[in-house]
């Protein structure tokens, strides 16, 4: 009997396609797909949400202090002429920054092994570069997701069955987050 499902693919083929699916469910909160692959996202997902879980609390708060340039009301920064060249104004700021303790760090590290990077692109700017943000899937889980199911022992996701696909017959399923 076989540990996991091959689902008629080679091994990075089915790495690749596992991958983007987790980061999709995590990213978006459900998919949809058949009943084997969500099968096998589910036992990933599953694992990751838990993993956030463990390590919600574990970072220490750390007070630094930062050199950070001095911005005019539109977002631009400040030039001052010094010496007859123009320098950007700087000021130190002091900010409070969470601090991975080393068990977290290695949590953080073995979820981005598995997660693909996202990036978002607002409605009104489709199709271009320029205010694009790239979505960190790894705080979402430690900030939104952990919190979220801390009371929960396991059972995080949920598979409903839709039907069957018109092309191959294959049962359709929604899998999404609790």
């Amino acid at each position: 009997m076989a540990k996991y499902r091959k689902l008629g693919r080679t091994s990075a083929q089915r790495k690749a396609l596992l991958r983007n699916q987790v980061t999709a469910l995590l990213n978006n909160g459900k998919i949809i797909t058949t009943e084997a692959k969500a099968k096998e996202v589910r036992k990933i997902a599953e694992g990751l949400i838990a993993l956030a879980v463990k390590e919600k609390d574990n970072f220490e708060t750390v007070k630094v202090t930062a050199k950070v340039p001095v911005k005019d009301k539109d977002g631009k920064r400040v030039k001052e002429v010094v010496d007859g060249k123009k320098v950007t104004k700087f000021e130190t700021v002091e900010k409070e920054i969470k601090k991975d303790l080393p068990t977290r760090s290695h949590a953080r590290r073995q979820m981005l092994k598995v997660l693909y990077p996202v990036v978002s692109v607002p409605t009104e700017a489709a199709g271009r570069k320029k205010n694009t943000k790239e979505v960190d899937l790894v705080a979402k889980l430690f900030d939104e997701y952990a919190p979220k199911y801390a009371e929960r022992k396991g059972g995080y996701t949920r598979i409903v069955k839709i039907g069957q696909r018109k092309g191959d017959a294959a049962l359709e399923v929604v899998l999404e987050l609790i």
